[in-house]
């Protein structure tokens, strides 16, 4: 089943959840989870669902409309595993750089993630909680309405790409020395057509596989690219 056009996001509708005992929609939020985990986006449906609960397919309609729904609580479920912490105290980027290294490490977890975030708005309470937590850091920082949306979007689009290239590459290539010469093979390349690619022979580091200090190098840059509105 999908949602009809038209059709409410589960987000604004007052279903009343779950009403039988045996399930609950925690516990099929919780199965969703896993399933999601271990078969991914394409891999999931009601009746796999169903199955890993031992209940029947349509069993679960009691508690949720659609399979659509279904992704939108599992996507909000673990986008609450972003730690909340109360930072009014902390520095702007040191907290934005915590939360920042925390989306990622979930993503890593749920590589799901990255796909469902593109086909869908990321409205539940846990979503919502943590986006109105990075506005908030920004806002505090002084950053004006127009500069903070465009800064929440920077990062937003930083964090996801990355990530998102980050984990085809890693179930692409899983061997790290397959990956060390898979490197050296495009630097070799390069070198050997200076003449095509002078900048890239010149100027490209291709060895470099050190993923987490290439993404914190990243995000530095656009925080100082932040960092020098604010000043200006």
């Amino acid at each position: 089943m999908t949602r009809r056009r038209g059709q409410p996001s589960l987000w604004f509708r007052d279903d009343g959840g779950g009403r039988r005992p045996r399930l609950t929609r925690e516990r099929i939020v919780e199965a969703a989870v896993e399933l999601l985990d271990s078969e991914g986006v394409e891999g999931f449906s009601m009746r796999r669902l169903a199955a890993r609960l031992r209940a029947g397919t349509m069993s679960l309609y009691s508690y949720v409309e659609t399979r659509e729904d279904v992704l939108d609580l599992a996507l909000d479920a673990v986008m609450g595993e972003i730690a909340l912490e109360d930072e009014d105290d902390v520095d702007w980027r040191a907290a934005l750089t915590r939360r920042i290294e925390q989306s990622r490490q979930v993503m890593h977890r749920h590589v799901w993630i990255t796909t469902l975030i593109g086909t869908r708005p990321l409205i539940g309470p846990a979503s919502l909680a943590r986006s109105d937590r990075f506005y908030a850091t920004l806002a505090r920082a002084g950053l004006p309405p127009l500069e903070l949306n465009a800064a929440v979007n920077t990062l937003f689009a930083y964090v996801h790409g990355f990530v998102a290239a980050e984990n085809v590459w890693r179930s692409t290539v899983t061997d790290p020395e397959h990956e060390a010469e898979l490197r050296r093979q495009v630097r070799r390349h390069v070198l050997a057509h200076a003449d095509r690619y002078p900048a890239l022979a010149r100027e490209a580091d291709m060895t470099d596989g050190d993923a987490d200090g290439g993404f914190r190098r990243g995000l530095d840059i656009i925080l100082d690219g932040i960092e020098a509105r604010l000043a200006a």
